[in-house]
């Protein structure tokens, strides 16, 4: 027994500030185990409070990163006293040079702090539909400095958090889940408008991406200097995907209006030449 005892106190780095020995990395070894385990059971606990839909996910996924960080950064300082390192002493030492590092790395912690911003605020969430810069994506992941994004290109944006804070965001999920866009449609001068309307709106309830809880709907929007310009209104509850819903929208309005010789101008101009008298 006192052989074993006499292991564990066997002096592997001996200073001032530190004391290693094989107890102090058992020691820390179980302080970093015990900081992973709480933080595995408290995520397994979190997504089974999502899957029976007493918190929503962006709720949890908040919530877990703030249990992770905080559990780590004592688990962290627990170990660092266990070795004998005072932490007191170490913070009030390196004062100075934290001073001069903080000056470097100002915008890591701008990012760091904007990143705490969201997720106590949740203005933005994982799994919303954001815009930020007229770049459309939807929210994987917010972390303590970035977010990761995913676009409709299918390429993930890593994104400093600082963005979101102090850009012009639009978050398309923070609304009702049903979002209202258009398409621009021009037709030829002296067509029939009212037949224009009437296959426009037949082409909008033809798509099964747009809802019919609320009604599409026709603008006719100006006299345009080589087309009478209209606006289809439609409401989708896929807004991430809703440049395809308005691509296959333009492929059934051309075909309807070849079907009803209804045509769609091309830029023009009318030359009138005069000849001069004598």
């Amino acid at each position: 027994m006192e052989t074993l005892q006499d292991f564990f106190n066997i002096r592997l780095v001996n200073s001032e500030n530190i004391r290693i020995t094989p107890y102090s990395i058992l020691v820390v070894i179980i302080i970093f185990f015990a900081a992973w385990l709480i933080v595995y059971l408290f995520r397994k606990l979190m997504n089974r409070q999502v899957k029976s839909q007493r918190v929503d996910m962006g709720t949890s996924h908040a919530v877990i990163n703030l249990v992770k960080y905080l559990v780590w950064v004592l688990a962290i300082g627990l170990a660092l006293e266990s070795i004998g390192v005072k932490l007191t002493l170490l913070l009030a030492g390196s004062a100075a040079l934290l001073v001069g590092v903080g000056l470097g790395l100002q915008q890591i912690f701008k990012d760091i702090i904007s990143g705490f911003f969201l997720l106590f605020d949740r203005s933005i969430e994982v799994g919303n539909v954001v815009e930020l810069n007229n770049l459309v994506g939807r929210v994987q992941s917010i972390g303590l400095r970035t977010t990761r994004m995913l676009t409709r290109d299918n390429i993930t944006m890593i994104i400093p958090n600082s963005e979101f804070i102090e850009g012009f965001v639009i978050n398309w999920s923070s609304m009702d889940e049903l979002t209202r866009f258009h398409v621009n449609v021009g037709v030829a001068y002296g067509s029939d408008v009212r037949k224009v309307e009437r296959v426009l709106l037949e082409c909008a309830r033809g798509n099964p991406d747009i809802t019919d809880r609320i009604a599409p709907f026709v603008r006719f929007n100006n006299f345009g200097d080589s087309s009478l310009d209209f606006q289809l209104y439609f409401w989708t509850r896929r807004s991430f995907e809703v440049e395809n819903i308005k691509s296959d929208l333009r492929f059934a309005i051309n075909e309807a209006f070849r079907e009803n010789d209804i045509r769609i101008p091309f830029p023009q101009h009318d030359v009138h030449l005069f000849r001069p008298e004598g």
